[in-house]
């Protein structure tokens, strides 16, 4: 971020406004609009600036807009020449006006018609009057406030009654019952009320394959309550002052053990915080979701369960591999590669059947068990085979080969990053798409 936004208080304060035209004219207009009192004039003169807030110069001659950029500078002075970035200290961005709401674009001075374009795709988006449900909000803030001194309690209250019948009568011009609906509203939202907790799959790490609810849902969040393959990007899409608790887990690595976590859920709701547990892939898919929505369920604690993208469908997508092909495959069996007891725990005869695809969820660590037990099942081990790391998000990759090559050859290719087993005649399949796969893989 080149520019720091923020928004001045220009009411009653002195603007210079250098220049005469078209778009000093403008300017003008805008700074009118937000209260300024102007001081204009068609050429420089360093006295002008004595007292003023802000200064915006255009359509004056070269040294004089030059001559106000560096002593406005020198002087502290926050300065803007049109169109002429190396000249300013802060540019002016393109704005929606929705008073008491301002939407400001800035593309850092580099392409100004494309913010204003930006604009008037927000401007066709926006309720003409968004700013009376925003004046609403506003007349109610000190009683809020009282109301509900806890703030995530008013930031609940706030995203239902900004989003419900209160919201659609302000947008429709009925004030009065606006208002009225608005305190109703208030007066159940003081009533004491128990949290919740949202199971969240945040999918396989890139943040634009979160499903639109998991989005919506970080925006409302209290508490994130996060695992280890949760991304960076998909945090960042939370709400910013939402409290974030690391609960990730590696192998023999447990920062917290699953029946603390359990317990934190049920703690965080009881205080009335709204909870999304964030899990990486898709939470009933080797998340443990169930275990957690269980003991939810049994404390009393409201539960939702929102899917993601899990990683065998990314991996299958980065490496170009078809999980299903009438061909070669009808079924798809998930299973994990976690040992239970130090063994590798799984029904290898079903496993070894034909005409399926094998997915197999952090699989790295057992590889040579279960091509023992597969290969015993009956298995061929020149079955085609693969391992995709990091599908799904940043930089993935693959090696192919037969079940045979890929358990000899990934302990030289492994890295640490989360990695998937894919076994089947599908996997063969690949080159039907091989430009997919190139691309993903590149």
């Amino acid at each position: 971020m080149r520019h720091f936004p923020a928004f001045l208080d220009l009411s009653g304060r002195t603007v210079l406004v250098l220049g005469e035209g078209a778009a000093i004219d403008a300017k003008a207009a805008l700074l009118t609009s937000a209260g300024a009192v102007l001081r204009r004039a068609p050429r420089f003169d360093p006295a002008l600036l004595d007292g003023v807030a802000l200064a915006i110069g255009a359509d004056a001659p070269e040294e004089d807009l030059r001559a106000l950029s560096a002593e406005a500078q020198r002087r502290g002075i926050p300065v803007n020449i049109v169109d002429r970035a190396e000249l300013c200290s802060f540019i002016t961005p393109a704005i929606v006006d929705r008073d008491p709401i301002t939407v400001a674009i800035s593309t850092g001075g580099a392409a100004p018609t494309l913010a204003r374009m930006i604009r008037q795709r927000i401007e066709t988006v926006l309720p003409p009057r968004l700013g009376a449900l925003a004046a609403l909000a506003g007349r109610f803030q000190a009683r809020i406030r009282r109301a509900l001194p806890d703030l995530a309690a008013r930031r609940r209250f706030l995203d239902a009654a900004l989003a419900g019948r209160p919201a659609d009568l302000a947008l429709a011009g009925r004030e009065a019952e606006a208002e009225a609906a608005f305190a109703q509203a208030l007066e159940r939202a003081e009533a004491p009320r128990t949290g919740s907790v949202f199971l969240v799959g945040a999918g396989p790490g890139a943040a634009d394959l979160l499903t639109l609810r998991a989005l919506r849902l970080l925006g409302e969040a209290d508490v994130i309550v996060h695992d280890r393959l949760v991304s960076a990007e998909a945090l960042d899409l939370a709400r910013r002052d939402a409290e974030r608790i690391y609960v990730g887990k590696a192998r023999a690595d447990h920062c917290l053990p699953q029946e603390e976590i359990n317990a934190l859920l049920v703690r965080l709701a009881q205080a009335g915080k709204r909870v999304v547990r964030l899990k990486g892939g898709d939470p009933f898919i080797f998340g443990r979701g169930g275990e957690e929505a269980a003991a939810l369920a049994e404390a009393g604690i409201p539960c939702e369960v929102v899917p993601g993208v899990t990683a065998a469908l990314a991996c299958g997508a980065d490496a170009g591999i078809p999980l299903t092909h009438r061909d070669a495959a009808r079924m798809v069996t998930f299973a994990t590669g976690h040992t239970r007891d130090g063994r590798l725990d799984l029904d290898f005869a079903a496993l070894a059947r034909p005409a399926q695809t094998l997915a197999v969820y952090m699989g790295l660590a057992t590889l040579p068990a279960l091509h023992q037990g597969l290969v015993q099942a009956g298995l061929d081990p020149s079955t085609p085979a693969a391992i995709v790391e990091n599908g799904g998000g940043a930089q993935p990759r693959a090696l192919y080969g037969t079940l045979a090559s890929i358990t000899a050859e990934a302990p030289g290719w492994a890295s640490r990053r989360p990695a998937l087993v894919i076994v089947g005649e599908v996997v063969a399949l690949r080159s039907g798409v091989e430009a997919i796969a190139a691309h993903a893989m590149a």
